[in-house]
């Protein structure tokens, strides 16, 4: 009796210690990746449960308000109704770059990615992120990461005390700071990635030109790069990439930039050698949807 005792108890620690860990990597996948292989994970669908928003529904995968809202038009973001089949856009085309390594921003698709190699593998870690509202746009470019902060205090700039004077000067770490847990200054004003107290932002554009992520992500992203490491932020909404020998083409809607998608895409697939190789019917469906999702293309 004893042992059958024993040997439940330690069954169901063994249950335990699965489903912490579950839990606790649901946001850590790493992705490999090599010049034959430029998308990454799978698009999933899940089904509504009572009480839940697609707001909620995003937090869960990981994925930005912005992501899980483009792929499923045709559903109330607030309501979208329980049994309802949402669709998961957790599957990406890595951004055009003559290089990977160090983070890249894609401000099209309000998206983060940390390049890094690790035992010889390229490897690759994806985050949503909440970015500038217009007029206070998050700039475009070349910079470093100058420092590294846990526990930021939030130096509140004179131009948002101007508009809520009640603000105080300095806010310290806490529930109540919006730069959350941790921070990582760029080496460009005052411009940051770091976590929120608000994470309905994640998916927005909604800050003063910083990086917002997820509460949850932020600390991964903090303790994953070093110091100094590159930061390249783009504009980059159509994406074209390959896997399992497929082509395929990933369109955002980006009302801050001005292009015709129609040649910013041919363009891409051009310098890839692909465009003889796609179908057009496809191609052309795509472009007209702009759902963010990766779409296979190939002829």
């Amino acid at each position: 009796m004893l042992v059958t005792i024993i040997s439940m108890v330690i069954r169901l620690f063994l249950v335990i210690i699965i489903v912490l860990s579950i839990k606790s990597f649901a946001h850590a996948e790493a992705y490999s990746f090599d010049k034959d292989i430029t998308v990454i994970g799978i698009t999933k669908t899940y089904s509504v449960k009572a009480n839940e928003s697609l707001i909620e529904i995003a937090r869960k995968f990981d994925i930005g308000y912005n992501e899980i809202t483009n792929a499923n038009l045709a559903l109330d973001p607030f309501v979208p109704g329980v049994g309802m089949s949402v669709k998961i856009p957790s599957s990406w085309v890595l951004p055009d770059m003559t290089s990977y390594d160090g983070i890249i921003i894609n401000l099209s698709e309000m998206r983060l990615y940390y390049f890094f190699t690790k035992l010889g593998s390229m490897l690759v870690r994806t985050f949503p992120i909440g970015i500038g509202s217009e007029g206070t746009d998050t700039p475009v470019g070349n910079f470093r990461v100058i420092e590294k902060i846990e526990r930021p205090s939030w130096h509140v700039p004179e131009s948002i005390r101007g508009k809520n004077p009640k603000l105080p000067k300095v806010v310290p770490p806490g529930p109540n700071n919006p730069l959350g847990s941790h921070a990582l200054r760029l080496s460009y004003g005052n411009i940051l990635i770091h976590g929120t107290n608000k994470p309905y932002g994640v998916g927005r554009r909604v800050s003063h030109g910083c990086i917002r992520l997820y509460p949850e992500d932020i600390p991964e992203l903090f303790h994953l790069v070093p110091d100094g490491v590159r930061v390249v932020i783009v504009r980059q909404p159509v994406k074209v990439g390959i896997k399992n020998n497929k082509i395929y083409i990933e369109v955002h809607k980006d009302k801050n930039l001005k292009i015709n998608y129609f040649n910013e895409a041919a363009r891409l697939l051009r310098k890839k050698n692909l465009f003889e190789n796609i179908n057009r019917e496809k191609f052309l469906s795509a472009l007209r949807e702009k759902n963010g999702i990766p779409i296979e293309i190939s002829k």
